[in-house]
């Protein structure tokens, strides 16, 4: 080993593609043993929570829905980088504090814009 220093890395390298390659192996001889021979009518249906599928699967949602969980993430979000500052907000400097500050006022603003655009509102 000492005269080939690069053995080592050509061993690893062949035991780290071989490993793989070898469980995929097994997967797949797995696969073609326990496989049913033929997919039947049953097997290919859909399954949904034991309800079988009726009508379209294209149902078109209200876009508010979406909206206001994008709204409860940037809020709640926004809250947890509150965190650090209130646990150490004694100990912080006035550059700190202001930027905190200004950090605020644009969640508030966005609290505002959504509000006045009746984001809101459940309808």
């Amino acid at each position: 080993m000492r005269d080939q220093p690069y053995a080592f890395l050509a061993l690893f390298a062949l035991v780290a593609v071989a490993i793989p390659l070898a469980l995929l192996g097994v997967a797949r001889l797995w696969f073609h043993v326990f496989q049913p021979a033929k997919p039947g009518a049953e097997k290919n249906a859909v399954y949904e929570c034991g309800v079988k599928p009726t009508g379209d699967s294209w149902i078109q949602f209200k876009a508010h829905y979406y909206l206001y969980g994008i709204l409860f993430l940037v809020f709640d979000v926004e809250v947890l980088f509150l965190l650090p500052f209130a646990v150490v907000f004694s100990g912080l400097p006035a550059g700190a504090l202001f930027a905190m500050l200004v950090f605020i006022l644009l969640l508030a603003e966005g609290l505002v814009w959504a509000w006045a655009r009746g984001h809101l509102e459940w309808k």
